[in-house]
């Protein structure tokens, strides 16, 4: 009876024994972890020979951030471009519609130049606007490509950089265990082999997220070039009609009225109001009849003068 209640006692202070162990454990995992992220945090230089190990990874993580930047940078442009072909092709059919309503109104070649030029202008807005489909088609792809390829990679690169943590603050916790290392002492040999345990579970769960991160980056790059090439095809090629077509309603109104004589223009480059403008022209008047007044009234001074001057130079050389 006593021998059972010894051993009870005995298992169950090994179970106490062993919870606190794996307590004290976590504890101090989670404490190198936490050393691991200050360290990165504040920037201080770790191990070289770590991160050099790491570098293949880096250049492919850096790769990443570029394709994950310029997706969302070039999603901005196809808006803004979008929206100034919509600008464009406005202003340009409101040209065409101007002309030809002066056109109307004037029966000499320059108006008939006015109408062509007006057709050709009406024709251009209209087919600026089909290169909208394809960039909206693109705008598609981009936005699909973000959403779905880019974030599936960024959660895997999420998980590595969180394993790469772990993984780190276990060598820092080994490194920390191996200077303070007695072999002759069997306590801290076992300490010393639990945390080499760790390490090399840490290690194997990084190698595997880091394999990932490195094959999807590739294939990310690789859909990033098939996606690119497929939808800029498509622009490319109305890009090219719309600029044909373009090109050769301008030519033909050029040679259609080549030899024209050419029109002297005068560009005013504000609008006054007349009342102003007399007002001014009156100041100005003013300005020269105050100008001629002073001028006269000098001249008279000057008469007065030569009286007196001529007095006193009498008196100067008359004979005793």
């Amino acid at each position: 009876m006593m021998d059972g209640f010894a051993g009870d006692m005995l298992s169950s202070s090994r179970a106490l024994l062993g919870e606190d162990s794996s307590v004290m454990a976590r504890m101090q995992k989670k404490f190198w972890k936490t050393k691991q992220v200050l360290i990165k945090a504040t920037g201080k230089k770790e191990d070289e020979y770590v991160v050099a190990s790491d570098a293949d990874l880096d250049a492919k993580l850096e790769f990443f951030r570029c394709v994950q930047s310029t997706c969302t940078e070039l999603l901005k442009v196809i808006e803004k471009y979008q929206h100034r072909i919509t600008r464009l092709s406005q202003e340009e059919n409101e040209l065409g519609l101007f002309l030809r309503f002066q056109a109307e109104h004037d029966r000499t070649k320059a108006g008939n130049m006015m109408d062509a030029t007006s057709k050709a202008l009406c024709t251009s807005a209209k087919q600026r606007m089909a290169l909208c489909p394809p960039l909206h088609r693109l705008h598609q792809e981009v936005e699909t490509f973000r959403r779905r390829a880019i974030a599936d990679t960024l959660l895997t690169v999420s998980r590595m950089e969180k394993s790469r943590t772990e993984y780190r603050g276990a060598l820092l916790w080994m490194k920390d265990i191996s200077q303070e290392l007695d072999p002759d002492t069997y306590k801290q040999l076992e300490k010393f082999r639990k945390v080499q345990a760790q390490v090399r579970g840490t290690k194997g769960q990084f190698e595997k997220l880091k394999n990932d991160v490195c094959q999807k980056v590739d294939m990310l790059g690789a859909s990033r070039c098939n996606m690119l090439s497929h939808s800029l095809c498509t622009y490319q090629t109305t890009l090219l009609q719309f600029w044909e077509q373009t090109a050769h309603a301008m030519s033909g109104i050029h040679e259609a009225f080549q030899g024209h004589v050419s029109y002297q223009f005068t560009t005013l480059k504000d609008l006054r109001d007349p009342l102003e403008q007399i007002t001014d022209t009156q100041k100005q008047e003013d300005n020269k009849e105050k100008a001629l007044q002073s001028n006269t009234d000098n001249l008279v001074s000057l008469d007065d003068d030569k009286p007196s001057g001529s007095a006193s130079d009498a008196g100067m050389y008359c004979p005793l």
